[in-house]
């Protein structure tokens, strides 16, 4: 009881500081974010000692301790930003949403679509990746993301409202496979985030940041039954704005061996996003515990 009684004290809360977030001009609120996205590093010494650690084991003694620290401060400081753009969906029209998101290689996504079936857009909890499935809706594409669903209703049903603030609808990842299957037989998006070690969904160990990590193997799976493009898609965060950056897509290996290919073509894709892990370490998550699986 007591646990709910403060589940329920959390939710209220936020959506209060929600509100006054949505009051005030977006980038006063970003600045105001980054703020308080400090104040949350020093405040949250497990998540930030699991951020450093895991930032540690990752890039070794090509950063220093200092440099390290850095990173993990920011990492904080753009998690506080994509939740103000986040509570801020609502606000993101067609032009509010070109001043904030610009495209790179925007030609990828338009061949992608000419092949007609479909485009499995793979991403990563990267930049504001909420606001990217937004931006992509914005620019005349139609498609779904896939998402976990938060048993916590209240909270899931808002982030849901405001997802769909944008016309951003979501398949929840225990959902049937067939409501991806139809949806990229419309040749529409199917968005997935697949950077997490989530040990309820199918998955192979491949090599992430010179270690072992459980992988979900869905993406590679659903691109071999439906003939869709496998497309990397990140939102970089630069300045006050975003770009939205749309990477080759991942030619997939069809040698007859269904496992060895499905380990290396997974391999493939999670190179593509340690690739911009390395390149941007602020912008992902690092207190995740990308690494609790292990090999038996």
């Amino acid at each position: 009881m007591k646990f709910k009684l403060r589940r329920y004290f959390l939710y209220y809360l936020g959506r209060a500081v929600a509100f006054i977030f949505t009051m005030i001009p977006i980038k006063v609120g970003l600045s105001i974010a980054s703020v308080l996205g400090t104040l949350a590093f020093y405040a949250l010494p497990r998540y930030r000692n699991l951020t450093i650690t895991n930032l540690k084991s990752a890039f070794g003694n090509e950063k220093s301790d200092d440099e390290l620290k850095n990173i993990a401060e920011r990492v904080f400081q753009n998690l506080a930003k994509n939740t103000v753009e986040l509570v801020n969906l609502p606000r993101f029209n067609k032009p509010v949403m070109d001043r904030f998101v610009g495209f790179r290689n925007r030609e990828r996504l338009d061949a992608a679509y000419a092949k007609g079936k479909g485009v499995i857009v793979l991403t990563a909890h990267f930049g504001s990746w909420e606001l990217m499935a937004a931006a992509l809706r914005e620019n005349n594409c139609p498609g779904v993301t896939i998402g976990r669903r938060i048993y916590f209703k209240k909270y899931d049903d808002f982030l849901n409202k405001l997802r769909r603030s944008r016309d951003v609808e979501v398949i929840y990842r225990d959902e049937s496979p067939r409501k991806m299957l139809k949806t990229l037989k419309k040749n529409w998006i199917v968005g997935i985030v697949a950077d997490q070690d989530v040990d309820s969904v199918d998955g192979v160990f491949v090599n992430f940041f010179g270690r072992q990590a459980y992988t979900p193997s869905g993406p590679v799976a659903l691109a071999r039954a439906s003939g869709a493009v496998l497309l990397p898609v990140f939102i970089i965060r630069e300045g006050d704005g975003h770009i939205l950056a749309i990477d080759e897509p991942v030619e997939l290996r069809d040698t007859g061996d269904k496992e060895a290919d499905l380990i290396y073509n997974t391999q493939k894709w999670s190179n593509v996003v340690e690739s911009y892990i390395r390149k941007y370490p602020e912008q992902w998550v690092w207190m995740h515990r990308r690494w609790k699986t292990q090999k038996t």
